[in-house]
């Protein structure tokens, strides 16, 4: 059985059948109404939420969602696509990666004939060459595909230019348009409309909407709309882990070998939303400071949802803050807190080791999860399958140490899309001549 905690509002969809209460004020057990179907009974990988829309992803590859429209009954649905390997939901979009490099999506402003379908986003990238997908990030009406090429694409609105085009000559597309080039990560939420895109040199740009100071360009920005890829300047000399976006503020996680603890946050936005004893609004990223995060007590984890925030930390702390309207923060009540507590948790099945526990919010819920990582691959499949992911056909060849030439690629392809037993055999075969 999964061990999932679950905390917020309870309805639209509702996630938790008994007891039927519309808001759960403390980190409560989730269980599946079918704990014994096959998918179920698999390791959670990941869990994406929203206003309308929870899911689900274990680690053999198979979702179920949870919809508004099901709220009556309760009954979550399976997605009918076989290999996933992340999934996504945005304020009005929903998208899944499989193994394989596709992405499938859908929503109101992707597919607008049929907004409550799926359909492979990838395959309407122009450049053939380059719709083989690496990674993806939604934000509230829009989804980011990051290729194998390093390449960004976006679909969706671009009302507050957070497609990287101005939005009076580009309002929406429904086809993926390049945005930026020589990108390795993509960082924005499931409810902002604003995104950053971090380079391979640790250079970081945003776009979309900055009123309130989200996108940490200082006090000479104050636009509403950013609508072309701008440079954040001022940002710490360290190296970017992760950014999540609210809807009216951002946080960065930073890491530098150098310093104790090794993780920082910082944060810019709006004072009422993000707290953090900052009674004003901050235009630029400044650091987070609390007693809370000590020096031999390193972060681990961090999830935005739309105005509450929730960090985990080496030490198994929980600590929370942000607004508190429907119990998303945990604490047994509905008080908003400004800046960082810290909260008890029930006593983990697997506490003996707090770094595979994950968090994730959702619009106005929270969720605490135990997610091991998995990995079904060797150090040298992975090398291979990198390899074989930024070619659209096979035309690769892999030397090993001792001078043979293997045609990997071959396997590769038939390992990624039918998962052959036979193939994986011929395969962990060669991995086994050259160790």
């Amino acid at each position: 059985m999964n061990e999932i905690l679950f905390f917020g509002s309870n309805k639209e969809p509702k996630i938790i059948k008994n007891p039927p209460f519309i808001e759960i004020k403390e980190p409560t057990q989730f269980k599946f109404e079918n704990e014994n179907e096959n998918e179920n009974e698999k390791q959670i990988k990941q869990i994406s939420s929203s206003s309308f829309s929870t899911i689900f992803l274990f680690e053999n590859g198979k979702a179920i969602e949870y919809l508004r429209e099901k709220d009556s009954n309760q009954n979550p649905e399976k997605i009918q696509i076989e290999n996933i390997q992340k999934v996504t939901v945005g304020y009005d979009n929903e998208a899944i990666l499989t193994i394989e490099g596709n992405v499938f999506a859908k929503g109101e402003d992707i597919n607008p004939k049929n907004p409550n379908e799926f359909i492979n986003i990838s395959s309407l990238i122009e450049d053939t060459n380059d719709r083989i997908i690496q990674d993806i990030v939604s934000g509230a009406y829009s989804i980011y595909l990051l290729t194998s090429n390093q390449n960004v694409y976006g679909i969706g609105l671009n009302h507050y230019g957070q497609l990287g085009f101005d939005s009076k000559t580009l309002q929406k597309t429904e086809k993926p348009i390049l945005m930026m080039k020589n990108v390795s990560k993509i960082f924005s939420g499931n409810f902002p409309v604003h995104v950053f895109l971090l380079n391979s040199n640790q250079e970081l740009f945003g776009c979309g909407w900055s009123e309130h100071g989200q996108l940490g360009l200082g006090e000479s920005r104050k636009e509403i709309k950013i609508q072309k890829l701008t440079k954040i300047q001022n940002i710490p000399k360290s190296k970017i882990i992760d950014i999540q976006c609210g809807l009216f503020h951002s946080i960065m996680l930073i890491e530098n070998q150098n310093q104790n603890p090794k993780r920082k946050l910082y944060s810019c936005g709006y004072w009422i939303y993000n707290g953090f004893g900052k009674y004003q609004d901050t235009y630029e990223f400044t650091e987070i400071e609390s007693s809370l995060f000590e020096n031999d007590d390193d972060i681990l984890d961090i999830s935005v949802g739309n105005e509450h925030t929730l960090i985990l930390t080496s030490n198994s702390k929980l600590i929370v803050f942000g607004y508190n309207y429907s119990g998303q923060l945990g604490t047994g009540d509905t008080k908003h807190q400004l800046i960082p507590i810290q909260i008890e948790l029930p006593k983990l099945r697997f506490n003996e080791d707090i770094s595979n526990y994950h968090i994730s919010c959702g619009y106005d819920k929270s969720f605490l999860y135990y997610s091991p990582f998995l990995s079904p691959f060797s150090n040298l499949e992975e090398d291979l399958i990198k390899l074989f992911r930024r070619k659209e056909f096979c035309d690769i060849s892999f030397k090993t140490k001792n001078g043979e030439i293997i045609e990997a690629h071959k396997l590769i392809l038939k390992y990624r899309l039918n998962q052959n037993q036979n193939e994986i055999g011929k395969l962990q075969e060669i991995i086994s001549k050259i160790n």
